[in-house]
């Protein structure tokens, strides 16, 4: 299941060992998600950022969380979003697959926003999601051999099993500062619910992202940001980040997540069009402590097609 919180309804049969138990854990702690370089993913938590950019904008994202972990999450994004010919329009598309040990996941989503000005620099935009969502389970992969022989309600696997959902955003901004408010999945989809082996809702996650970003001198930019993730049943999540951009051309920084891990993040602006981030996550919870978990680690590109009108004072920091 996604990442951040699933309610299970029943408990899981006590004969299912190994993968199995890591999914149950996983699904209960984490539902959508987890990225470290948010502030460069915006669009696929909050829809109305799509277009915010002016132009063109392609990002592609990979996440390998907790590495050495048998079955730990792995992500794929890769997003695009643009004004369109109508004033005020700007549309998104977006991949998001995820797998977490015998479990995939796979989300297409489209996103519609729309902007008004509120000020010579302010905007602000209002967006709605749309999103299939496809769902894989391998219960083949399971060691469900624990000398009672097999379970028989975990001998039909689940194949793209479909679910629609909607979603919808907020998202204020100037050249210097940014807040957004979201909720990108609103329908509370069961899972299992004609099976014996549990039930699992995905809960509805809601989204608050700010930032700001100071001139310290000429050659240096500073921007704390700040991503806020609160779910029904599960503890607020809080990351907090702080980000240097050197001479328009190289960023680097720090990350804290609240009660769970420190980051390094660096970036390097290979052109005015082109983008690299590289991040690295460090448990501090009782799973960063084993030997098999070396960290998480997350690298964004994005490519932005800008006009030859475009008139870019600095690389965007969001």
């Amino acid at each position: 299941m996604r990442r951040d919180m699933i309610r299970i309804g029943t408990p899981i049969k006590t004969r299912l060992t190994g993968v199995m138990l890591l999914v149950c854990t996983l699904v209960m702690g984490q539902q959508d998600a987890q990225y470290t370089q948010y502030m460069y993913n915006t669009v696929s938590v909050n829809p109305a950022y799509a277009g915010s950019r002016g132009h063109l904008s392609i990002a592609a994202l990979y996440r390998a969380q907790w590495v050495g972990l048998d079955g730990a999450p792995q992500t794929q994004t890769l997003n695009m979003h643009t004004p369109m010919g109508y004033k005020g329009f700007g549309t998104g598309l977006s991949f998001i697959n995820e797998k977490i040990g015998p479990t995939s996941e796979t989300y297409f989503d489209v996103d519609l926003s729309y902007t008004i000005k509120t000020g010579v620099e302010s905007r602000l935009s209002f967006g709605l999601k749309a999103s299939a969502h496809l769902l894989d389970i391998r219960f083949s992969e399971l060691n469900q051999n624990t000398g009672q022989g097999t379970d028989p309600t975990l001998q039909q696997n689940i194949d793209n099993r479909f679910s629609p959902n909607i979603g919808a955003g907020i998202y204020f901004h100037t050249d210097r500062y940014y807040a957004g408010l979201s909720v990108p999945r609103m329908l509370e989809t069961t899972h299992f619910e004609e099976s014996s082996l549990s039930t699992a809702t995905e809960l509805m996650n809601f989204y608050f992202i700010t930032g700001y970003v100071f001139d310290l001198n000429p050659d240096l930019k500073f921007k704390p940001s700040l991503l806020t993730k609160a779910v029904r049943g599960a503890p607020l999540q809080v990351d907090v980040s702080a980000n240097f951009l050197f001479s328009e051309k190289f960023s680097g920084g720090v990350a804290y997540r609240w009660d769970a891990a420190f980051s390094g993040l660096i970036g390097f602006q290979l052109s005015s069009e082109l983008m690299v981030g590289l991040a690295y996550d460090r448990e501090i919870t009782d799973l960063g402590a084993t030997s098999f978990n070396d960290g998480s680690f997350e690298v964004i590109l994005r490519y932005d097609f800008l006009k030859s009108s475009d008139f870019i004072k600095s690389p965007r920091f969001f």
